[in-house]
Parts: C-alpha cells; structure tokens; sequence
C-alpha cells in the first residue's frame, strides 16, 4: 500500500507566461466543433491552451543542445535505446564520456553526475547506472522526471475571442505548383492580441541543482511554438518570475556547467 507520509512534498514551484508576438496554431487532431481542418487546441472550459507536452519536449531539445555545447555527454534521444543507460550504438571511447570523475558530483547525496545509486532517494534509485544530465532532469524509459510541466493557459475570456480561419494550400514538392483539391483551413488566435498564456514548472525535492538555470536558458532558446512557424506564427516571448531571474544568475550552478568544457 502507498502512503502519502513517506513522499517528500516539499516541491518548488515557479510561474512562467508566454506573450503571443503573432497568431498561434496548435493543432488537436480529431476535435470537432470548427469548420477548420485543423482546429485549435482548447481545454473543457475552451481556453486556448499550449500542451505541457510540446512545451518539456521543445525545452528538453534546447537543453541538449546547451549541455553538448558545454562539453557534456548526451545521450539521443527520444529513441529509447539509444537513450541512457542503454545508449545502443555508441562506441566504447563515446561511452566511456559517460562515467565522470567523482570530482564531477552533483551534491552529497549522489556519485558523480551521470550515475544514480543507493545513496539517493528511492524513487530514483537505480543500481549500478550512469544518466546524462538531461535525463537526470527530463527522465527516461527508467528514470522518472525530476521536473514537471502543466499546460500553458490562455488568460483571455474565451467568449471574447473569436475564431480565425487561416486558409492554406498543399503544394507539390516536385512539380512546386499546388495540388489540385488540397485547400485546408487552419484554426488560430487572433492576430495582434497579444495573448498570455501561464502556468508553471514544478521542481521536485532531488532535481539537481543545475536545472533549473539550464531550464532557464532553454526557455530563452524557444522563440516560437505551434504549428507553422516558418510562416510567421506562434512567435512568443518569454516573461518569468524575478525569483526566476534571480535563479539564472547562479554562479555555482553556471560553474558546474561550466566543467564539461574543462573535460
């Protein structure tokens, strides 16, 4: 039987809101209710909403290709073979960058950065196995995440925004002329609302101390959400909580970081 006195409830939580620079268009295949092909993502209360999913899979990308350009080795994901531990097809030199120094540790309570073992708590306890520094904070097939997302919420009333019809033709990538009987109709926000969609990411108690400025700086790397976006839409700017910003200005964590360059 699970008890709920022996979870450690003390989680971290901080705000973030996106502010719409132009129209957004999330898709939710098979949604009815709309004359658009493609109508726009809404919860049951029908805000507009950007899914926590898109959001963690666009931050863990941008997070991966920081911590490789740190020096630090990361496994490919979201193939789960090829994700940590297992990490099929790596040669032995590439996997040997995988077990670091013990002069590479995170805090007292786990061996170096890529390993888990019985020193850390038992929900992510994992015997005799090496993590990436991505997979320490995003999980993977055998290490639960250590940060959550919740959807981003529009908001805005939605009875005061109406629908808006983006119309588009499927073109041949051969011929470069467009198909005949291929109109489609995208759903998207309105243009030049300026829209706010917030929520919030959830830090549990043993996420390591270098997320969240990783996390931080991936979120600067995201300028644009949703579907289309090479044709001008789901253009966003970030606006995060000061004790956010305050966060990205950790030297210790920017230090730590800074060790796979030294590798």
């Amino acid at each position: 039987m699970i008890s709920l006195e022996n979870f450690n409830l003390s989680i971290e939580f901080h705000t973030i809101t996106a502010t719409l620079d132009t129209a957004l268009c999330v898709g939710a295949g098979g949604s009815s209710g709309s004359l658009a092909d493609k109508p726009i993502l809404r919860n049951t209360d029908r805000n507009l909403l950007i899914p926590a999913s898109q959001i963690k899979g666009r931050l863990r990308h941008e997070c991966e290709k920081i911590a490789r350009g740190l020096g630090w080795a990361i496994c490919q994901s979201p193939t789960p073979n090829t994700m940590c531990p297992q990490r099929e097809g790596l040669s032995e030199n590439e996997e040997q960058k995988f077990h670091r120094d013990d002069e590479y540790k995170i805090d007292d309570q786990c061996d170096d950065e890529y390993k888990i073992d019985d020193q850390c708590d038992d929900e992510y306890k994992i015997d005799d196995q090496y993590h990436c520094l991505i997979c320490q904070i995003f999980g993977n097939p055998s290490l639960p995440s250590r940060v959550l997302f919740d959807d981003l919420i529009c908001t805005e009333n939605p009875d005061y925004l109406p629908e808006v019809l983006r119309p588009g033709v499927t073109i041949n990538r051969r011929r470069r002329t467009a198909e005949e009987q291929k109109l489609y109709f995208l759903e998207t926000s309105p243009v030049n609302a300026k829209l706010q969609f917030t929520g919030q990411i959830h830090f549990l108690p043993n996420c390591p101390d270098y997320a969240k400025v990783l996390i931080i700086a991936g979120l600067h790397h995201i300028h644009a959400l949703g579907g289309s976006k090479s044709a001008g839409l789901g253009w966003l700017t970030w606006n995060l909580e000061s004790t956010l910003s305050e966060i990205n200005t950790e030297s210790s964590a920017w230090e730590f970081l800074a060790k796979g360059v030294q590798k």
